[in-house]
């Protein structure tokens, strides 16, 4: 497979790698010390075109490709990795989902602002009881009438605590074939925003309750059955986190990079040591080794959505190589590296969150694994057998 980019690729790239080191790098620290969402950036971005860069233009997209949007994405956060979360909202997250699967009348209605870069949308997936486990969800979708009537809770939500409108995975019924989701807008009655909880990366989110919440019909994203094309579209957003931490691992490693190269301690530069030089070959190796499934995933693709299997791996190694290489940087910079004026230990925090968030490194194993021996492993308990 050829993973090398076309010229045209190229220039797009260097064009939003110039844009990020004239209009973002300086403040990158300052951005990483904020919880609030960075409307600014967002703003600036979607004049750029960074916003819906793989959507068709007639949803007011750039009628790109998912490498053009990873390329946009790596280029900003390998700059300034706080401002990467407005490409990941625009590009990549739960907006992708709805994109993918919204009616005419509901891209109509939210789409716009997204992409303008005026509004964000949040997923709300995660329960206080499903976590991993998603598919044990029991916020529940009741019919009545023309509305729909919503009861329940959610967690752990990017972007709750400043979002326009919620895609949130509900229960229409029992079972996997029950599951799908709904868009409810920021104060709709009987919907109600906790107060802001803060990430150990420094963002905040907020706990959403639903009690006897009204909505439309025409607010159902996916009903019943829906869980299943959920995921696909959720493999998206499972990229961008994995363009995100290969990213940020690698601006840890050039921060960590030029330091060596300056800093003496023994009379001698730091970059002159067997031992920091070993560091900087396996932070380099990971770093590329990881950016080449994330490609394939990618490439592979297409104009459709990426394969579980290849998402799957794709994560898992982004996600390792982030991290290590913003742990490794770290220790390459000492107490400078551990400081708040440095953005090193914000990427360390970040891509430590990415192991987590979208599909934990655990899950993610289980996926491949599946992929490995072609059939799949339940993970649940087995039910007491009756006696007779």
């Amino acid at each position: 497979m050829d993973f090398s980019l076309t010229d045209e690729q190229r220039m797009f790239q260097d064009s939003v790698r110039r844009f990020a080191l004239n209009e973002l790098a300086e403040g990158a620290a300052e951005r990483a010390r904020r919880a609030e969402y960075p409307w600014d950036v967002a703003r600036r971005m979607a004049e750029m075109g960074l916003m819906g860069i793989a959507l068709p233009e007639a949803d007011g997209g750039m009628g790109g490709t998912l490498v053009d949007s990873i390329l946009a994405i790596q280029a900003v956060a390998e700059v300034c990795p706080r401002s990467a979360d407005a490409i990941q909202a625009g590009n990549f997250g739960p907006v992708r989902t709805f994109a993918e699967y919204a009616t005419p009348e509901q891209k109509a209605r939210y789409l716009g602002p997204i992409l303008r870069g005026e509004a964000v949308i949040s997923l709300g997936m995660t329960e206080p009881e499903a976590g991993s486990a998603v598919t044990e969800l029991k916020t529940s979708a009741v019919e009545d009438g023309d509305h729909y009537v919503i009861n329940g809770s959610k967690i752990f939500g990017t972007h709750s605590a400043e979002a326009n409108v919620f895609l949130v995975y509900v229960r229409f019924g029992p079972g996997l074939d029950g599951i799908g989701s709904v868009l409810i807008e920021r104060g709709t009655p009987g919907f109600t925003i906790g107060r802001p909880s803060m990430f150990m990366n420094g963002e905040e989110w907020s706990q959403l309750y639903f009690e006897n919440c009204r909505i439309p019909r025409e607010n159902v994203l996916l009903g019943r059955g829906g869980f299943r094309k959920q995921i696909a579209g959720f493999n998206v957003e499972r990229l961008g986190n994995s363009a995100r931490a290969v990213a940020v691992g690698r601006h840890a490693f050039n921060m960590a990079r030029a330091h060596a190269a300056e800093r003496r301690q023994f009379g001698r530069l730091l970059c002159e040591f067997q031992g920091i030089q070993w560091k900087f070959a396996d932070m380099a190796t990971r770093l590329e080794a990881a950016q080449l499934l994330l490609m394939r995933a990618a490439v592979n693709a297409g104009d459709g959505l990426p394969s579980a299997q290849e998402t799957a791996m794709a994560k898992l190694a982004c996600n390792e190589a982030g991290y290590y290489a913003a742990n490794e940087a770290l220790q390459v910079m000492g107490g400078l590296g551990f400081s708040e004026e440095s953005t090193v230990q914000y990427c360390l925090r970040r891509t430590r969150g990415w192991m987590i968030a979208g599909g934990s490194i655990e899950i993610l194993k289980n996926r491949i694994a599946e992929g490995v021996f072609e059939r799949s492993f339940a993970q649940r308990a087995p039910k007491p057998v009756a006696a007779e």
